[in-house]
């Protein structure tokens, strides 16, 4: 079998959208003057599809969801012609290729994103050819089902409102849930208070059953951090993601030793070689990565088995079928995330306007269809008007 086109599409948003509203989540530029709506730099309503197609008419699905005018542009002129012509069966050879070809000026960032587009239709096609799921071909099931935790909630200064949302979750059956930080070190004390009233009534509405994450989103220093983990430490949170930039590795080694509670990182960063020296420094309590963005599933399953030599588990950011398929082939995933299906707000929403076959949480958790072949999604048609697609 030899692959003989890619095509790389980005589709773009016009649909209707969710309207922007400050303090929603934190942010890495909240430090910065002139804030505006919180996210601004972060939303993007555009998601890079590729399609990678054999000589025996098997068409592989892969996907990501970073700067995808940038990353569309890498594959075609660079990455593409590197792998055309060869078995997409070596696909640990075709990764170290595309690596190995672009370390000058790659490596990490969007680059990384788009060797992961790419290695993530590679295996779709590995499943389809063997007529199974992708985990089966990782190693096969750890787990019955997928435990997940409903990851939404953003900051509300309306706390009736975020709170209706959580008792949503929770009526079905969610026992994990993820609330977004809105107020960072710009909004000074009363800021501080603001943060700690939604993350108590949070824990309030919950109860001492529920696990309860926090998200940062990069927004904090670490020396608000520092002012803030001892605020919060009383309503048991199972962590607390990306208090500081994904740089600060020293920032994450000190809120560690504070031992007040997990801190969990990860999702910024790419490859085998960056884990190794974040796990090797005990830097992180959870390791967030996404496999769309650290170098695909090719990537993903070493970064797992570093993981587990370490006992640091690995609950991959958003979701998504290409995490759950590597969640499911190994232990040290104990619970994945999943994005409620919404109208586009911040652009994780738009994977489920693209794709369909991914699945939906039943009180809870996730269960993988065992005769799907390869990652048992396919592209949508009933909402192609809503989307500009750039090929």
């Amino acid at each position: 079998m030899k692959i003989t086109k890619v095509t790389a599409k980005v589709y773009e948003w016009k649909g209707e959208t969710e309207p922007p509203r400050a303090h929603f989540s934190g942010s890495a530029v909240d430090i910065l003057p002139k804030r505006g709506e919180s996210m601004a730099s972060f939303r993007f309503h555009g998601w890079l599809v590729i399609e990678v197609e054999t000589d025996e008419g098997i068409v592989g699905l892969g996907n990501c969801a970073l700067a995808p005018r940038i990353a569309k542009q890498i594959i075609d002129l660079y990455l593409a012609p590197l792998i055309i012509g060869e078995d997409p069966d070596d696909n640990e050879y075709l990764w170290q290729k595309m690596y190995r070809s672009t370390i000058a000026w790659g490596r990490k960032g969007i680059c990384m994103a788009a060797i992961s587009a790419l290695d993530i239709a590679i295996w779709d096609i590995k499943g389809k050819k063997a007529h199974k799921p992708v985990y089966k071909l990782l190693g096969g099931k750890t787990k019955d089902k997928l435990w997940c935790y409903a990851s939404k909630l953003y900051a509300n200064d309306d706390l009736d409102k975020f709170l209706e949302e959580a008792k949503g979750y929770l009526d079905q059956g969610f026992t994990a849930i993820k609330m977004r930080i809105g107020y960072g070190p710009a909004d000074g004390p009363a800021g501080m208070r603001r943060n700690i009233e939604q993350v108590k009534a949070l824990r309030n509405l919950c109860g001492p059953d529920i696990d309860i994450m926090v998200e940062c989103y990069m927004g904090w220093t670490l020396e608000y951090a520092r002012r803030m983990l001892p605020m919060i430490a009383e309503y048991n949170l199972r962590w607390v993601e990306e208090p500081v930039i994904p740089d600060d590795i020293e920032g994450y080694i000190e809120l560690r030793k504070m031992n007040l509670m997990p801190i969990a990182g990860g999702e910024h960063e790419f490859t085998l070689f960056g884990f190794r020296d974040l796990l090797e420094r005990r830097a992180f309590d959870v390791i967030q990565y996404d496999t769309n963005r650290v170098g695909g599933i090719t990537a993903a399953v070493k970064v797992n088995a570093l993981a587990e030599a370490f006992q640091v588990p690995v609950i991959p950011h958003s979701g998504m079928m290409h995490n759950y398929q590597v969640c499911m082939a190994t232990t040290a995933s104990p619970i994945s995330e999943f994005f409620p299906v919404y109208k586009v707000e911040v652009g994780n929403e738009l994977f489920y306007y693209i794709f369909k076959g991914d699945p939906i949480p039943d009180h809870g958790y996730i269960t993988l269809d065992d005769h799907a072949e390869g990652l048992g999604i396919s592209l949508r048609t009933d909402y192609l008007d809503k989307f500009n697609i750039i090929e």
